[in-house]
Parts: structure tokens; C-alpha cells; sequence
């Protein structure tokens, strides 16, 4: 998978070099000399990763990423930091000021692709999940309540065969309020090994298992398959730990594990699990908002006119039958006018929950405007359906309606219904339609709460 990289470096023969790996493997290349320069480029061409030095004249790496990521237009661009420093502190400041990952110079070219190939499988996800909710629902930046969720502490597997090992990892992320499972522990909780886990950490080195078969397994599963995987390995399993990345691991740790680098990582890690989560939820409320009324959830026009054309079709293969209940509240004006909109919402609401209740769970309950409601009714004759509107009827005008939140005004509402069968294989969306509106305008004019049945 191709991508466009920023390589950003205050020396060019660093630039060239890396820039002829780069395009070696066929990425496209962006080079920027300073953090100036790094941060318009970023901002204007937005670029898929970025490789950062960090000891570079004026502003170094550190502020430079820490500018990125407090820019809503490149916060989600992944950073590589570059260094010739190897001190674990280093590493630290670096993820703090929101690195994705951490490589030392002279950079191994097999880790370096690895590393990118992972960002890269990352940046799918978040980039498709992003242009979803563009084309749809255009939510902005991340609400309050959400933020708060990246920073809650992560639900860890814990995978290792060195209890040593285990331990010295689980103690530093327990103190700072994550929850680390081992795999026995995660059979006998309640929730498993599911989607309440944020990210697994796994050992690669000296394992009494096939660890990068384990990788593999996580990566094709579907209960595992949106986990971050974080393995940890030595220096002298350089290559063990880039295949993991190829495989689909997200990060790698050295052994022994510092904690101050461990809890940055798991943050990191984290937090893009859950960013992904995140768009992937607004990307399915956009979809639903598509075809759902926000405030009755019953299904809008747009889904009830693609819905009914679909029954129709079938209808028309089938030989089977077909209705529609056209409903109406009665002098609904005058609940808004005398009442108020918030006291005509509810009555709204509340109809909604009755239709819903005097149905079948396969018919389709739609509110295309107003205090006007459909009923779809699949393989069901006029004379079913007819039934089924009457009994809607009845239940609304059984009890009273509540038009505030203590329950102390209530008021009673009647409605009107017309019913329309399916005419045959010449019969359309329209003419169905009207002639629905057509029995509920006659139920109307003959004096309202009752239903009307044409005959198709």
C-alpha cells in the first residue's frame, strides 16, 4: 500500500537518503528542512505519515509534533520521531508530545517499512471512517464527553510466558488505572476476550508459544481483529519484531520494559484504538440519521418510499400481499397552539411508542412529516391491515397522553387511519400512497377516529 510520507530533517543528506528509500518502494515523498516548513506543508498538503528528526536549529521535533497535534488539521497525521538519542527519556518525551513511534538513528531500513506499513494499515481505517462521516454527518471536532473517553484507562491482555515478565509489566499499568488480564483471567471474566479489551501486549521473545502465529490469529479473528497490539521484544529479535508489525501488530516495546515508556506507548495506542471507535460510531449514527426521524426514532420518507418500492417488487414476484395504514392525529394545530411545541413533541413521541406497540416486529413504522405516520405492512391483505389500524386507533384513544414530565397534564388524542392494499404488478409507490391518503382524507371528512379501507 502506496502513501505519501513528509520527511522532515534540517541536514539534506539525510533528507536524500531517506527520500531514495522511500521512493525505492514506491512512496511518494514530501521534504521539509525545518519545523516551519514541516508544519505549512503538513497543514497545506496533508501528507499520510510523517518522519520527524529531532534535534534540529530552532524548533526540534518535540515542539514541532506537539504543534501538529494540537492542530485540528493534522492532529491525525501519524509521526515517526528520527533521532540519534536512544535514552529511554528521549523516547518518553517524544510520545508524550504525541509521537506515534520512536525510531533510532542509523534507522534500520526492515524496521522503518514495518513501522510505516502499520501506520499505513491504521491510516486506512481512520481515513476511510473519516471520509464516511464528511460525505454524511459532518460532526467536527471530538465532543467533550468523548475526549474524556480516550483518556480512560485501557482494558489489557496481557500475554507472556515469563511470569517475571508479566508482573514487572503489570504492576506500573495497574498503579495508573488500567485493568491487565492475563488470558486465564480473560476466560473467566464475564465479558472474555471481546470488545471491552483495548489493546493486547505480547510477548515475542523466549515464548513457550508461536507468538507471531498468536499475532496472526488476533489480526484474523473478528472479536480481535480492531485491537491494538503492542508486542514487546529485545534488541537481539529486531527482525521477530518488525514481522509482528507486518502481520498487524501496532507497536513495538523493548525488553526489559521501562515503565515511563510503556504507559506513553499504551496511551498512544489507546487513544487511536479509541479514535477509530469513535468515527466508526459517528460514521453509523450518520447512517442512521440518514433514514431516522431524530425525535420519534421511527424511520423518515426517504427509507419508508425505498422500503415500500422494495415490498412492491416483491409483492409483485411473490403474488403475496401488500398494505399500507396511512395514520393521522387528529387536530394536532390545536395541541401545538394551546399547549405548546414541546407538549405536541411528546404526544408525538408517545404515538410512536403506541404504533410500535400495536404492530409487528417485521412491519416497517415510518413518520414521514409532521403528525403524519405509515405503517408498511408485508404479506398482509387490506382486511389484515384494517385490523391492525383499529387496533392502533383503540389504543390511542384508551388512555391520555402526558404533556409534561411529572405526568400532571394529560390530555386525549383520537387519530384517523386509511388503509391501501397493493393493486397488482402496474400499481407504483405513488398511486399506493395516495390512495392511503386518500382513505385517511375520507375517515377525516366522515368525522375522525375511525378508519377508512379502499379496496385496491
Amino acid at each position: 500500500m502506496s502513501a505519501r510520507l513528509l520527511v522532515v530533517d534540517d541536514i539534506l543528506a539525510n533528507r536524500r537518503l531517506m527520500q531514495a528509500k522511500l521512493e525505492a518502494k514506491y512512496y511518494s515523498v514530501l521534504l521539509a528542512e525545518n519545523g516551519v516548513e514541516a508544519l505549512k506543508i503538513a497543514a497545506e498538503d496533508q501528507p499520510d505519515i510523517i518522519l520527524l528528526d529531532v534535534m534540529m536549529p530552532g524548533m526540534d521535533g518535540y515542539e514541532v509534533c506537539r504543534r501538529l497535534k494540537a492542530d485540528p488539521q493534522t492532529a491525525h497525521i501519524p509521526v515517526v520521531m528520527l533521532t540519534a538519542l536512544n535514552e529511554t527519556a528521549d523516547r518518553v518525551r517524544g510520545l508524550e508530545a504525541g509521537a506515534d513511534d520512536f525510531l533510532t538513528k542509523p534507522v534500520d531500513d526492515f524496521s522503518l517499512m514495518a513501522r510505516i506499513g502499520a501506520l499505513n494499515r491504521y491510516n486506512a481505517v481512520a481515513m476511510e471512517l473519516r471520509k464516511r462521516e464528511a460525505n454524511g454527518m459532518r460532526a467536527g471536532a471530538l465532543a467533550e464527553e468523548e475526549m474524556q473517553g480516550l483518556e480512560r484507562g485501557a482494558n489489557i491482555l496481557l500475554i507472556d510466558s515469563s511470569s517475571s515478565s508479566m508482573q514487572s509489566i503489570r504492576d506500573p499499568l495497574q498503579d495508573a488505572g488500567h485493568r491487565v488480564l492475563t488470558l486465564d483471567e480473560a476466560d473467566k471474566a464475564a465479558d472474555g476476550r471481546n470488545s471491552n479489551l483495548d489493546i493486547v501486549l505480547l510477548g515475542l521473545s523466549h515464548q513457550a508459544f508461536d507468538p507471531l502465529r498468536l499475532c496472526a490469529h488476533f489480526r484474523t479473528t473478528d472479536a480481535t481483529r480492531a485491537l491494538s497490539i503492542i508486542v514487546m521484544a529485545t534488541s537481539a529479535d529486531r527482525e521477530l519484531a518488525a514481522q509482528a508489525l507486518e502481520l498487524g501488530a501496532s507497536d513495538i516495546i523493548q525488553t526489559p520494559v521501562v515503565a515511563e515508556e510503556l504507559l506513553a506507548r499504551v496511551a498512544t495506542q489507546t487513544k487511536r484504538r479509541r479514535y477509530v471507535d469513535i468515527l466508526r460510531r459517528r460514521v453509523d449514527r450518520g447512517l442512521e440519521l440518514s433514514v431516522v426521524d431524530q425525535l420519534t426514532g421511527l424511520y423518515n420518507r426517504r427509507y419508508m418510499t425505498n422500503q415500500l418500492a422494495l415490498w412492491m417488487k416483491r409483492a409483485s414476484l411473490g403474488s403475496q400481499p401488500l398494505s399500507v395504514i396511512s395514520v393521522d392525529i387528529d387536530h394536532f394545530k390545536q395541541v401545538n397552539d394551546k399547549y405548546g411545541h414541546d407538549a405536541g413533541d411528546r404526544v408525538l413521541v408517545q404515538f410512536a411508542d403506541r404504533i410500535r406497540t400495536n404492530v409487528r416486529p417485521k412491519d416497517i413504522v415510518c413518520r414521514p412529516g409532521g403528525e403524519e405516520f405509515l405503517v408498511i405492512m408485508p404479506e398482509t391483505t387490506g382486511d389484515l391491515a384494517g385490523r391492525a389500524a383499529e387496533r392502533i386507533r383503540k389504543s390511542v384513544a384508551a388512555e391520555p397522553f402526558e404533556l409534561d414530565d411529572l405526568g400532571q397534564q394529560k390530555l386525549g388524542v383520537t387519530v384517523s387511519a386509511g388503509v391501501a392494499a397493493y393493486a397488482g404488478e402496474d400499481d407504483t409507490v405513488a398511486d399506493m400512497l395516495r390512495r392511503a391518503d386518500l382513505a385517511l382524507y375520507e375517515a377525516k371528512t366522515a368525522g375522525r377516529n375511525r378508519v377508512t379501507n379502499i379496496a385496491a
